[in-house]
């Protein structure tokens, strides 16, 4: 029986490729100073563009790239809707702008990146499907010819049949590199002659930042991966392994445009960390439970206060079991479990933020009747050779106490 012929295989590759436009409609909207900001499976959670910093710029371009995929739209037909986004946005400095040549390659490499790899998650999720997996549980890799210049290596793995669950395609499942067309097909086992994985070996190929990377050869850097296997990766984890990389006011813009997305599950995520926290015998962990707001950050600039360096807030995992949550608790001013469990939801919506004059740091207030939650939070705090904001205390305070170190100039409004 012929692949036209099968009808478990026409019931998968003849419907709408719904796969395809799901996967790039589920990204979240990430501003990014660069494209390797962030690597290998984070970008099948996050949708990002080089240089795009605010969310409307953002929502546009992924409006104008999502058209693209569901649409069918031709590249001239993206290159209109690019130019009239950036121009109504006031984008300027991007890379490439400036030049026919630029601006051409600079909107090949978005628009084709992008159908290129929502195309090949959507394959990888209908090639296991499992009705078709039962038929041809075996992959083919296939080298397109339409490619100006191909990559002896892209060329060499063209034919090559393994079983769909060989590692070899963890790495090297399409697309392989910029602008790379190869694709993989379904085999049933008669096409299948024992060919094993290619030993092409690896390189160190370094990033926009300095940093260095292994890479199996033949694979562009952050193409290494299989675009669609891995999407359980929390938002949340994506997030903060990114804050704590960008500059403040970048990191402080991207988690104010999230924020709306990720409240659920950041809130999920506290809970199962203070789970785990409580009934393991570790100590030392940390978490980061939010960032620095934009409308704090200017406060800061506008009173000319030190800036933080980057924008997110940690606690220490001390600070909720420690001996500083014995002493508040026998002091009958601790935090109880369910007010530590409302701490993402504190930092993120706070009732009050105020400054402490003479310690430099700032406060965090959830107000109640007679009396407040008071999160201290120390910036640029020195933890394991890196800098963070910290808190470094946690406990209920009169509303009455608030009031009169307002008063006595002790502490300052923020919001």
């Amino acid at each position: 029986m012929t692949a036209a012929t099968d009808p478990s295989i026409r019931n998968v590759f003849k419907q709408p490729f719904r796969e395809q436009v799901d996967f790039f409609r589920a990204k979240l909207n990430l501003p990014t100073d660069r494209w390797d900001d962030i690597r290998k499976a984070a970008h099948d959670r996050a949708f990002i563009v080089a240089g795009a910093a605010k969310a409307d710029l953002l929502d546009d371009l992924q409006g104008a790239v999502e058209k693209a995929i569901a649409d069918g739209e031709s590249i001239a037909k993206f290159r209109e809707r690019f130019q009239d986004i950036v121009k109504r946005h006031g984008w300027h400095g991007w890379t490439g702008q400036g030049t026919k040549k630029g601006e051409a390659w600079r909107t090949r490499v978005i628009y084709q990146t992008n159908l290129t790899q929502s195309y090949n998650a959507g394959r990888y999720q209908q090639l296991n499907d499992p009705d078709l997996v039962k038929r041809r549980p075996y992959w083919k890799y296939v080298h397109s010819d339409t490619v100006a210049h191909p990559r002896p290596l892209h060329v060499s793995w063209s034919g090559i049949v393994l079983h769909k669950d060989d590692p070899w395609w963890q790495t090297h499942f399409p697309a392989n590199g910029w602008f790379c067309k190869c694709y993989v097909t379904a085999v049933p086992p008669s096409e299948f002659k024992g060919d094993t994985a290619p030993d092409d070996g690896f390189e160190m190929k370094q990033d926009s930042q300095g940093n260095w990377h292994r890479v199996p050869k033949g694979i562009d850097l952050g193409f290494d991966h299989a675009p669609g296997s891995e999407r359980v990766t929390p938002y949340k984890d994506l997030i903060d392994r990114k804050l704590v990389r960008l500059p403040v006011k970048l990191g402080s813009n991207m988690w104010q445009a999230i924020k709306p997305a990720l409240s659920l599950e950041s809130n999920l995520q506290w809970a199962n960390t203070l789970d785990e926290w409580r009934s393991s015998e570790q100590v030392g962990r940390t978490a980061i439970v939010g960032a620095i707001a934009p409308d704090i950050l200017q406060w800061l600039t506008d009173e000319e206060k030190t800036l933080p360096s980057t924008a997110e807030i940690s606690i220490r995992e001390g600070l909720i079991r420690g001996q500083e949550q014995a002493r508040h608790d026998k002091a009958g001013d601790g935090l109880t479990e369910a007010e530590w469990r409302r701490l993402p939801s504190i930092i993120d919506e706070p009732d009050q933020v105020l400054w402490d004059v003479e310690s430099q740091k700032l406060i965090y207030v959830a107000k109640s009747q007679d009396a407040g939650i008071k999160l201290t939070v120390t910036y640029n705090y020195l933890k394991k050779s890196k800098e963070a904001n910290m808190i470094v205390s946690g406990y209920r305070q009169s509303s009455k106490t608030l009031e009169e170190r307002l008063r006595g100039k002790l502490y300052e409004v923020v919001k």
